[in-house]
């Protein structure tokens, strides 16, 4: 039987720091390697044979280069969660030599939690789906550096125009007008600066719309059937997930969302207390955000039911269920007096469960017949 290798690495921008633990020996390091495809190239051939060796580091901003370079030279990689990495109490010098070891020691033992890792083309559609959000967050800090610059100089819109409508644009671009050049000019910059993220965001959305176009038949269905979630969100959900199927259970995803709630429990005492937030803030975004949508009763409309053609008759059933179930959830809680927030929290964790449902069985729906 072949004696597997564990290699523990340290990534950073420039460098890598290399430990080796061995199947029943001594861990020890390697050094300190340069961070690019010739070095790793090298430290496995050197370290070889590749079927021989297992190698780890932890998610970070040097992304899943390291493990796509790994596993095209036959190196079986894991990106593991560096919340979840062990920590002794009282080990207070951290080096990378040293964080390297603890890697290797902890993959041997089998103490580490790997992470799923996307391949390029879902990475890329998850770049570009984050450019988006970036881009909507740059456009609301615009608006707020506009809004308020007319709010100081007592700029208000007349009544019946809505902020942010085409209405009120035109109505900044013809009616508000300064006499002290410099004021002229912050006006002109801070309404240029709106206008060109709401060019950007339409750019973004439509590179979407055309990627959308060319991802697989299987992430093109996923989702589009549930209330309260749009194109834009629906792609969200799938770039952040990908295979939805390698969560066991609803409560793995809700796990996963960091949208469950937190618990200290010690001997009878038993104490709950806020979301954990300890996950994918991109996904429990969309789904407390989607979950305003079953405040409403429930029904089927226009562009729901464009969206849900073509659709199983199974996944519709699924989302049918999700509608009323949902309703129910918010008003129920909503008349128990729950906090406004915590209902819309609590109905946005439940969307998750049926997100949970619909994905696995358009997964399976679209499974290969052997």
């Amino acid at each position: 039987m072949k004696k597997v290798r564990f290699l523990g690495l340290d990534v950073h921008a420039e460098t890598i720091a290399v430990a080796m633990a061995e199947p029943e020996g001594e861990v020890r390091s390697l050094g300190i390697i340069p961070n690019g495809e010739e070095s790793i190239r090298k430290l496995v051939k050197k370290l070889g044979p590749a079927e021989q060796l297992q190698a780890c580091y932890e998610a970070g901003p040097t992304g899943y280069v390291l493990y796509w370079q790994l596993t095209a030279l036959g190196v079986k990689c894991e990106v593991v969660a560096p919340s979840l990495v062990p920590v002794k109490a009282g080990d207070r010098v951290k080096t990378d030599g040293r964080d390297a070891m603890k890697l290797a020691r902890s993959y041997r033992a089998g103490d580490l939690t790997a992470v799923w890792v996307p391949n390029e083309e879902h990475e890329a559609l998850r770049d570009l789906v984050r450019a988006r959000e970036a881009a909507k967050q740059d456009q609301l800090r615009a608006r707020h550096r506009l809004s308020k610059f007319l709010l100081r100089h007592g700029r208000r819109a007349p009544a019946g125009i809505k902020v942010w409508t085409q209405k009120h644009e035109e109505w900044i671009k013809k009616q508000v007008h300064f006499e002290p050049p410099a004021q002229e000019y912050t006006l002109l910059d801070y309404l240029h600066e709106v206008e060109h993220m709401g060019d950007r965001i339409r750019r973004l959305e439509q590179a979407i719309a055309e990627a959308v176009k060319l991802a697989p038949p299987r992430m093109q269905e996923v989702i589009q059937s549930l209330r309260g979630i749009a194109q834009i969100s629906a792609v969200t959900v799938v770039a952040e997930l990908g295979e939805i199927s390698r969560f066991e259970g609803a409560r793995q995803l809700m796990g996963y969302s960091g949208a469950v709630s937190s618990e200290h429990t010690r001997g009878k005492r038993m104490q709950r207390g806020p979301i954990t937030k300890t996950g994918n803030a991109h996904l429990r975004r969309i789904a407390i955000e989607a979950a305003w949508a079953y405040r409403h009763r429930p029904s089927i409309g226009p562009r729901l039911r464009k969206r849900q053609e073509g659709l199983s008759e199974e996944v519709k059933e699924i989302a049918g269920k999700a509608q009323h179930r949902l309703h129910k959830r918010y008003r129920t809680l909503s008349a128990a007096g729950k906090e406004k927030q915590k209902v819309i929290t609590a109905v946005g964790r439940e969307l998750l469960g049926f997100i949970w449902a619909i994905g696995v069985q358009v997964e399976r729906n679209r499974k290969p017949v052997a």
